[in-house]
């Protein structure tokens, strides 16, 4: 249930629908969630937003960050009032160009009420003022916006938006952006996509940049601080973009020797799933005190203490993998989350067997005998593992799992047909298992319905397949390929 704080302003608009025309009676406010199970008040009904605006100024001595949002976006129903996902202080908001009251509910809902009420499919500018100090804020009692010595970063799953920009804040509201920075000279900004341009007056440094496909809003990312950055092209034409927090101290090395190799990846990542679908990719390295990665799109986010053991390249591997697999092709709704983790998981094993330290068979025989019968590993739906599992190893390791037993179901010809149509097939766009699996039956010319529940949603250990059965019983202990140590050390991935 969401309490409402009723303001002055939230008052006037009452006011103001009593006057609402006779033939405006079906005018009713949009949800405050998008409707998905596993967050049941993430995201906003009534509009689907095409494009976020976002015009800032960030002070890192102080961490205030203040500024304007231009959202556009066209209205699903006819619409009295709408939310926002926000937690920072509004001054001022204006739909279609007149101010609009609003008003706060809940954890995180800024409520819009426009001056005169949207029909359906109406095309709507909504401009919000705002300031704040991020860290200060929490909802639901955690805090996802990471302050550094020299700055700040917004890199979180499955919400970070709330914290620098209101929003409809699901992935299956995806939208293009503009996100332009100013901060004090000395000081950089990094985000998603390609660097539109940089200007400098009075004392300020203005960073513009621009991701020209759809993107989620979880996926947005904002860094700010002292970087060193790279720049370069694949040997196929990808532009990369690198960024490294000056004071990485002896993390530097490592994540250097990792994230470098981005173009080389992302290259042999797209024999497999096809052409790269983005126009630019590269990863940062702030000195946060977190311990995950993520693959904020074009730009992924990685944690110092991700190299704390040395190069860490199946890292970078996991995160690019999902450059196709999450962010091209995002989920539908939150327990679709196999879609994203066990095939880059899986992009693992491949550049596992591609470096010569366990083919995915072998990988996938190892994971499976590590773990009796009665271990709570099994116990994990990877298919619907629920809020509180979203990201248990699970998700990822027996995740891993299913997409073996695909391509052992389907033979390999099929299986790889598979992985690089994917991204094509639903493009920009998103989908759920039940899509992929009705795709994968599509090509392979076979029913998966078994295979899917067995591996996907049934609480308990798979029987192995009797040859692999016979070989896993061979063996006294299970064998642990040369890259599993390296794969096990990227947990707390995303």
């Amino acid at each position: 249930m969401h309490r409402r704080i009723i303001t002055p302003g939230a008052l006037a608009a009452a006011s103001l629908m009593l006057a609402i025309p006779a033939s405006a009676a079906s005018y009713s406010p949009g949800a405050p969630g998008i409707g998905d199970p596993y967050y049941p008040d993430y995201g906003n009904g009534g509009y689907d937003v095409s494009h976020y605006d976002l015009r800032l100024q960030y002070q890192p001595a102080t961490d205030e960050l203040a500024g304007t949002a231009t959202i556009l976006a066209k209205t699903t129903q006819d619409l009295s009032s709408f939310d926002l996902d926000f937690l920072l202080d509004v001054s001022e908001v204006r739909v279609n160009g007149a101010k609009a009251s609003f008003a706060t509910s809940g954890q995180h809902e800024l409520v819009v009420t426009p001056k005169t009420p949207l029909a359906k499919d109406t095309p709507i500018t909504v401009v919000v003022r705002y300031s704040g100090v991020p860290s200060t804020k929490t909802a639901y009692g955690f805090n996802t916006w990471h302050r550094t010595p020299d700055g700040a970063v917004a890199a979180d799953e499955p919400e970070a938006a709330w914290w620098w920009f209101p929003s409809n804040d699901h992935p299956l509201d995806k939208a293009t952006y503009d996100v332009s920075v100013a901060v004090p000279d000395g000081t950089q900004v990094l985000s998603n996509g390609t660097l539109q341009s940089t200007s400098s007056k009075l004392g300020w440094t203005r960073y513009s940049w621009r991701e020209n496909k759809p993107q989620a809003t979880y996926l947005a990312t904002l860094a700010v601080g002292k970087f060193d950055i790279t720049t370069g092209t694949s040997e196929g034409g990808v532009p990369i973009v690198n960024a490294y927090s000056k004071d990485l101290g002896d993390n530097d090395g490592a994540a250097r020797a990792s994230v470098e190799r981005t173009g080389e990846l992302v290259d042999w990542l797209s024999g497999y799933f096809g052409p790269y679908p983005f126009s630019s990719a590269g990863g940062y390295v702030p000195n946060t005190t977190t311990g995950y990665a993520l693959e904020t799109q074009t730009r992924v986010y990685y944690s110092p203490k991700q190299f704390a053991k040395g190069a860490n390249t199946s890292l970078v591997v996991h995160e690019l993998a999902h450059q196709w697999y999450g962010d091209d092709v995002s989920l539908k709704g939150w327990k679709d989350i196999w879609l994203n983790e066990g095939f880059a998981s899986y992009a693992q094993w491949l550049w596992s067997e591609h470096e010569g330290e366990g083919t995915t068979q072998q990988l996938a025989d190892y994971v499976y005998a590590s773990h009796p019968a009665d271990d709570a590993f099994w116990k994990v739906k990877p298919g619907d593992p629920g809020p509180d599992n979203q990201f248990d190893a699970a998700v990822y390791d027996r995740g891993a799992l299913a997409v073996q037993a695909l391509r052992n179901e389907v033979g390999d010809d099929a299986f790889f047909a598979i992985l690089k149509g994917w991204p094509k097939e639903h493009a920009y766009g998103n989908a759920s298992i039940a899509d992929f699996q009705a795709y994968a039956e599509q090509v392979s010319g076979k029913s998966l319905s078994a295979l899917f529940d067995t591996w996907l949603y049934q609480p308990v250990k798979p029987a192995a397949p009797a040859a692999r059965a016979a070989s896993i019983a061979g063996a006294a202990a299970p064998v642990q390929p040369k890259s599993w140590k390296k794969i096990a050390a990227t947990n707390d991935v995303h």
